[in-house]
């Protein structure tokens, strides 16, 4: 089926929503751990649209969440609100509200600790279902028995006392995958979805500097799983993909992983979105750009205090975030690359400089006494200027008054050129500016600071690649740099994730929708996404390095290619740049990618009830064939036209003016992104 657009669609019953009850279960409901949460979070409003009061979310109960997070209320459905009430008379403590989040959904939440008691029985049980043991020790195991056991217990409840309703239940990772095989064992007339963001081997091999992927085949998995003693996690999490009516995962490149690890092939691949908020007036988001950067060139005075040597006008800030995974995020092959970057712009004498910021979280003692007094010397000359410019322009402004041309050998005193000299002398330092803001646990050892030392970028004068380690996520209480990272993002011009185990990929998600350029990989779910979707993703601010069938040293040779062809980029061009990634968001947004999901659940149903279901599509959704186009008003990099050396970022290119038409391009684009899903019929309780 072809839209009038011309985009591939695909064809399906509407699911007779007011007929059913979906649970999505997942340890991160309302618990943030890591990206599962952002998942959940951001597609509640999409599901609540279309599902009503008829969707729920299953997960622990702590108490500090459960006060700043949760609304406390009685269910609306009798079903759920009389298993509810079964399991409290019955030894349990489980909580029911809403999460304040956006579409703000119903959630069962379950007390770990108040049922520990049953912790021995319920390993019996596990037993007896899948022969599957857990080790004493092993906490995080034993938590996750005991919320898969009362997620099974809860579901037959609800099952026991429904009458003319079917229930789907959602199971995300391993960490709820008891609750799905209890299920099963049970024979609960259920449907079963279960979702792998990432399998539990595959981030452990990575991390142990494997040459992955292209020995997918080769592994012999249990003997793996059993030197890294997760053995019985392992086994939990193919039990439970097993076990599914229908397994689903985030990425075409964790599909492949899944099905050598996990011996099972993903029946739906189903991407992760966001919520994409428009701004009323189109170039809004490149006027907060602008806001925030300002924000962070003050933050770079007084950093580089003493040493600032550089145009901030011609500096571009580059970023990479996340959990800290050395190897995993890539900073190992970023790192190497920006030595490489420092060597080509002193090499060819650029006026360009580029500020690298690593965020990314690791053990510290404080904050860095030198990075603190940078700051405190930059508010000092601040103070210092504007108390002479006061002084300044009153004497100026009298001048005038009196019809006279002030003598401007006069207008400054002898007292007023002594606070200025001494301002000076204030900003001049023996050091060289701090390569990390907090004073390191294990400085010695760190992999980031050995890898600074190894190559040499210690922030000199000569160099053209500047280095900021910021040990810590950015909060706006912080006294060093305060910014949340939605305006740190902002305020930068490239984010450089060049994973090498990235199942999805958030982080350079979340930089398209702002309309900031972005580096990822063909390895992250992300840039696999992208190469599907757009034609050209270089000319849209999405530069993919291949990871996967090139060796390590190419590798960092291609992302080295990317990050100085952005830095040659004029200004201008890097404005055309930003207003293409951003319109890409609309690929992101969960009102299309949700569909994905509408998918796997028309899927489960008909093969879990196939008597009563009868929707599985002949196909599944795809947009194979389809790509975005190549914008044709420009070359396709807004590197491709450019000499050989760095260009200063004020020098425009006249014909360009001429040959790109924003308003043209803009409207191209939005007519090939396909249009977001209809809803079908409005259950009780919907949202208009």
């Amino acid at each position: 089926v072809t839209s009038l657009s011309g985009l591939p669609q695909w064809e399906v019953e509407e699911l007779p929503v007011q007929d059913l009850l979906l649970f999505e279960v997942a340890w991160e409901v309302t618990n943030k751990v890591g990206g599962i949460y952002t998942v959940i979070q951001t597609k509640a409003r999409t599901t609540v649209d279309e599902w009503g009061d008829n969707y729920f979310l299953i997960g622990p109960y702590f108490e500090q969440n459960m006060k700043t997070q949760v609304e406390q209320c009685e269910p609306v459905n009798y079903t759920v609100k009389r298993a509810v009430e079964t399991m409290n008379k019955h030894g349990c403590q489980v909580r029911f509200g809403r999460w304040l989040i956006e579409g703000s959904p119903y959630v069962v939440l379950f007390d770990i600790g108040y049922s520990a008691w049953n912790l021995d029985r319920w390993k019996g049980d596990l037993w007896e279902a899948c022969s599957v043991g857990i080790p004493y020790h092993d906490r995080e195991a034993n938590d996750m028995l005991i919320f898969g056991s009362l997620t099974a217990w809860f579901l037959k409840e609800v099952t026991d006392h429904m009458e003319d309703k079917h229930v789907i239940a959602h199971f995300h990772e391993w960490q709820a995958g008891i609750g799905l095989i209890l299920s099963r064992a049970r024979k609960l007339p259920i449907a079963t979805i279960f979702t792998t963001h990432a399998t539990l081997l595959g981030r452990y091999l990575c991390a142990a500097n494997i040459d992955f992927y292209n020995h997918l085949d080769k592994f012999d998995i249990d003997k793996e799983a059993g030197e890294r003693q997760i053995y019985h996690r392992y086994c939990m999490e193919r039990a439970a993909v097993h076990c599914a009516h229908v397994f689903t995962t985030v990425s075409e490149i964790t599909a492949i992983e899944a099905e050598h690890m996990l011996r099972r092939k993903p029946d739906v691949v189903t991407p992760n979105g966001l919520n994409v908020k428009k701004f009323s007036a189109v170039h809004e988001f490149q006027n907060l750009h602008a806001t925030y950067k300002a924000r962070i060139q003050d933050f770079v005075r007084g950093h580089f205090y003493g040493h600032l040597d550089f145009d901030l006008e011609k500096t571009l800030f580059l970023f990479i975030a996340g959990r800290y995974e050395f190897s995993n995020k890539g900073a190992d092959i970023f790192l190497e690359s920006l030595s490489r970057l420092n060597f080509l712009l002193r090499m060819h004498k650029s006026d360009v400089t580029v500020v690298v910021f690593f965020i990314m979280p690791a053990k510290t003692n404080n904050f860095n006494v030198e990075t603190l007094k940078g700051q405190a010397v930059r508010k000092q000359l601040w103070d210092t200027a504007h108390s002479v410019k006061e002084k300044f322009g009153k004497k100026l402004y009298d001048a005038l008054l009196r019809g006279e041309i002030p003598d401007m050998h006069n207008i400054l005193d002898r007292d007023d050129l002594t606070i200025m000299k001494r301002a000076i002398f204030s900003t001049q330092r023996q050091s060289l500016p701090p390569v990390t803001t907090h004073n390191m646990i294990d400085d010695s050892t760190d992999p980031i600071l050995s890898t600074i030392r190894r190559i040499g970028l210690f922030n000199s004068r000569t160099d053209r690649v500047k280095v900021i380690l910021h040990p810590e996520f950015l909060s706006s209480t912080s006294p060093l740099l305060p910014m949340d990272y939605e305006e740190f993002v902002r305020g930068c011009h490239l984010g450089v994730f060049p994973s090498y185990y990235e199942p999805w990929g958030y982080t350079p998600a979340e930089c398209t929708v702002m309309g900031i350029p972005s580096v990822t990989t063909n390895l992250s779910g992300f840039g696999c996404f992208m190469q599907e979707h757009v034609a050209d993703p270089t000319a849209y601010g999405i530069y993919i390095v291949d990871r996967r069938f090139r060796s390590p040293d190419d590798s960092c040779n291609q992302l080295t290619q990317f990050l100085y062809g952005f830095c040659k980029q004029s200004r201008r061009q890097r404005i055309i740049q930003r207003n293409r990634t951003e319109r890409l968001s609309d690929l992101l947004d969960w009102r299309y990618l949700g569909r994905y999901y509408q998918h796997a659940r028309h899927l489960t149903l008909s093969r879990a009830f196939p008597d009563k279901f009868h929707m599985e599509p002949t196909t599944p959704p795809t947009t194979e064939g389809f790509k975005y186009p190549r914008p044709s008003s420009v070359p396709p990099s807004p590197t491709g036209s450019q000499v050989s050396s760095p260009q200063s970022s004020d020098v425009e290119d006249e014909d360009e003016d001429e040959r790109y038409n924003e308003e043209e391009e803009a409207e191209r684009d939005r007519i090939n992104i396909k249009s977001p899903f209809s809803l079908g019929p409005v259950p009780h309780g919907k949202k208009k």
